[in-house]
This record gives C-alpha cells, sequence and structure tokens, in this order.
C-alpha cells in the first residue's frame, strides 16, 4: 500500500458520511452477533461522533486519499458514553489536570486493507499525539475481538516499539446468560 497517510480530522463532511459509515459496517457490523454488548453504533450516534470536532478522526488514506481505516481519539470523555469520566479523574489525577485523559473509541480497517499498513500508520498517529502530551490513554477491546485476533497483544507491542509506556488492563466487565429449561419445577420437589 505505498502511499498510505494519515489525516487528522475534527469532522467528517456530511456528504462523507455514508462512505465511512460503510467502512465501519463492513469492520464491525459482524460484532452485532459475536460480542454480547452492543459494539455497533447506530448510525445516528454514528454521525454524531463523525461530525463531533473534539473527536478526533486519525484517517488512514491511500495515495489515491480514498480512506480505508478510521481511529478516534478524544479528551472530551464525555462523548464516550459507555465508560466513567469521574473513573479517569479519580484514577489520574495528575492527567486530569492538564486536560491529558484520552480515550480512543474506535478503530477500523476495511476488511480489504487489514493485511496493510493502516492499523500501524493509525496508531502511530495517536501515539505521537499521547507521548507529547504525556497523556492517560483508555481504550476498550471486546473479548470476541481480543481472542480472535489478539488485539490487546498486538496493541501493546506496537505502544512499546514506539514509546516509553505502561498498559495494564483496568477493569472488565464479565456477562453471564441463564439459560431455563424444563417445566419450572423447583429441584428438590
Amino acid at each position: 500500500m505505498s502511499g498510505l497517510y494519515v489525516t487528522v480530522e475534527t469532522t467528517i463532511p456530511d456528504d462523507r458520511i455514508d462512505l465511512f459509515h460503510r467502512l465501519y459496517e463492513d469492520a464491525f457490523g459482524p460484532l452485532r452477533a459475536k460480542a454480547i454488548a452492543r459494539q455497533v453504533l447506530r448510525r445516528d450516534e454514528f454521525h454524531a461522533e463523525m461530525v463531533d470536532p473534539r473527536v478526533h478522526k486519525h484517517v488512514a488514506r491511500l495515495g489515491s486519499g480514498e480512506p480505508i481505516g478510521v481511529t478516534t481519539l478524544t479528551r472530551h470523555l464525555d462523548t464516550v458514553p459507555w465508560i466513567s469520566p469521574d473513573y479517569f479523574a479519580a484514577r489520574y489525577p495528575e492527567h486530569a489536570a492538564r486536560d491529558a485523559i484520552y480515550y480512543a473509541g474506535l478503530t477500523l480497517v476495511a476488511p480489504s486493507a487489514r493485511q496493510g499498513a493502516a492499523f500501524h500508520a493509525m496508531i502511530d498517529s495517536i501515539v505521537q499525539v499521547l507521548v507529547a502530551e504525556r497523556a492517560a490513554v483508555g481504550w476498550d477491546i471486546c473479548s470476541y475481538n481480543n481472542t480472535r485476533f489478539s488485539f490487546a497483544d498486538s496493541i501493546r507491542a506496537m505502544l512499546d516499539e514506539q514509546a516509553n509506556v505502561e498498559v495494564a488492563v483496568e477493569d472488565s466487565q464479565i456477562y453471564y446468560v441463564a439459560q431455563f429449561t424444563g417445566d419450572g419445577a423447583t429441584r428438590g420437589d
């Protein structure tokens, strides 16, 4: 993929959002049936994230300008509805005082480009920001992606190559399902 480059954009123009949404659906759509927690943003949520200037979009592009990947990064933690900004402020007070706590919301690469350099290029782009800010950054990976694709190990290896960094698991949520069978009689009756 010669000519690959990354742009950092605060908003994606309305006339380009459908293109980005197709990329998103290609990458995230299969997770609807693979992860118990909702991993796929609704179209209106996706649109809101693409036009919110507080959420920076690190866009991997081919030499032609065609987008093939995007990673979102924000220091405005209130834009990420599934996390607790209070947790980060309490855990990282020095970073909070400097407004240097970030969250990487989504990272996707078009399925046709997954074996290329786009993922690394986008991570390189956000690491430059994070190193310059001496930041703390959070992100999440669903169990399916982590087990199937070893995303946590890959990201940790990339971060270790680029910066003096400590990576730790901060929290986890385990989902349970009870499947009831039979006629409803209690055991021991």
